[in-house]
């Protein structure tokens, strides 16, 4: 008999291992450590490209075809922002890459700002923060506003796949090892390091935490497992929050619980340890075949919607080929398998190793245990929406009554989903303009 778990962990297996083997991944303009222009309206790198580049131009924007193919520093730099980039070393040897809005050119600079912290989602980058452009993105906002701006990038993502030890494009044994994380080890190390780095570089002795999708999950994970990281932050909001997921209706996260065992097949059994990596694939999908009036658009539309919830109004569809360009930005296989579990087990708990025995050699408990959410005493905001196929509002509203100092903030967009709280149309005036507002009130009344 055909075990069919088998046979389709091996069909998605090949699948990633032939993204691997037609492509290579596009290589990024050098950018100094920490290089600062403070004021101005500073020009690009040099940037070019070959004639046959040009001959081959997709009929788009230019502005459009530049941002798919920048990384995230350069595309508020051409801008007029002030950008830098940092690494941060981990404890356990991973080099993560921080980026920074120093400042904006509509102000005056300033040494003496509050610091913002933001954290993407699973798949994403720092880039997502920035890629809807001037008018729309919150990295623009929080900057035009006068803060001090970091983007984290998650271990494993794009930007974040080096290590001190271990080449996770190298052996089996190597990759086994840089890919054998989810996003507990992103909330336990990765948070906490880079938290830190951006205290004291900024000397500063707090700041605001922004955090969307699994940006919210590896701060819960984070505040539970390492409580005296409430001091590091004056307020956190949550933007489409992830920790319970048993009533997430995405048809995707649905089919993939199905298939537990397969997904796990596909790191265990075939090696297959990164889970949909930056690709020149994809940022030839979004210029060529994604973009606004192709024959296939709407194909494409369809995919993101069917994982994150239907919303066409508040996509801004000329910029879907910088989207796609940069998401997916690759994670590791076990952050998906710990998703599929929570969405299974209707807890929000460590990862489970498959058996007890396992299990009982890591916690001493047969089952993996539940994130004490009761450590989490920093001032929590939850903005959610109806349409949300991944944080669903009744999941939300079982994460509040476990937050001791939590509120609730609901999108009136009957169809705001998923990606609108980073990546649509509307999300300045519903949600990143009140969001500011509350931020600087905190400054004023707490200082």
């Amino acid at each position: 008999m055909i075990n069919k778990k088998l046979v389709c962990a091996l069909i998605v297996s090949a699948f990633l291992k032939s993204l691997h083997a037609a492509t290579k991944r596009q290589s990024l303009p050098n950018l100094h450590d920490s290089n600062v222009q403070h004021a101005g309206n500073p020009s690009l790198p040099t940037f070019s490209l070959t004639e046959s580049q040009m001959a081959n131009l997709p009929p788009i924007e230019p502005e459009v075809y530049q941002d798919s193919l920048l990384p995230t520093p350069l595309i508020p730099y051409k801008r007029g922002y002030a950008t830098e980039v940092h690494r941060v070393v981990t404890p356990d040897g991973y080099i993560l890459e921080v980026h920074r809005i120093v400042s904006s050119p509509f102000r005056a600079y300033s040494k003496e700002k509050p610091v913002v912290f933001l954290q993407h989602g699973f798949l994403d980058s720092s880039a997502t923060w920035v890629m809807s452009g001037q008018n729309h993105g919150l990295g623009y906002a929080l900057s035009d506003a006068g803060y001090d701006v970091w983007m984290g990038n998650a271990r494993g993502n794009v930007y974040s796949r080096k290590h001190a030890l271990y080449d996770p494009d190298g052996s089996r044994e190597d990759r086994e090892h840089f890919w054998r994380f989810s996003w507990h080890e992103i909330g336990t190390i990765d948070l906490p390091s880079m938290i830190d780095y951006v205290l004291n570089t900024t000397r500063q002795q707090n700041l605001f935490y922004i955090g969307h999708s699994q940006g919210t999950t590896s701060f819960f994970v984070m505040l539970s497992e390492r409580p005296e990281y409430n001091a590091k932050i004056k307020m956190m909001h949550a933007l489409a929050p992830v920790a319970y997921m048993d009533n997430a209706v995405s048809p995707i996260l649905k089919f993939a619980e199905l298939l537990p065992a397969a997904l796990r097949g596909l790191t265990e059994m075939f090696g297959a340890f990164e889970l949909l990596p930056s690709i020149d694939m994809f940022k030839l999908l979004g210029q060529q075949l994604c973009r606004e009036k192709s024959p296939i658009f709407a194909i494409c539309e369809s995919v993101l919607f069917l994982i994150t919830g239907f919303n066409e109004r508040n996509l801004n569809a000329t910029l879907f080929p910088v989207f796609l360009s940069h998401t997916p930005a690759g994670a590791a296989t076990f952050q998906a398998v710990h998703f599929v579990q929570e969405a299974r087990s209707g807890r929000f708990c460590q990862f489970d190793w498959g058996s007890e025995e396992e299990n009982m050699g890591r916690y001493g408990l047969p089952a993996p245990p539940d994130y004490n959410l009761r450590n989490v005493l920093t001032r929590v905001v939850l903005h959610y929406s109806d349409n949300d196929w991944l944080s669903s509002p009744l999941d939300v509203q079982r994460l509040y009554a476990k937050l001791p100092n939590a509120q609730m903030n609901h999108i009136p967009d009957e169809k705001f989903e998923h990606m609108d709280f980073v990546w649509g149309i509307g999300a300045r005036e519903v949600l990143y303009e009140p969001i500011i507002a509350s931020m600087k009130l905190y400054d004023r009344l707490v200082g």
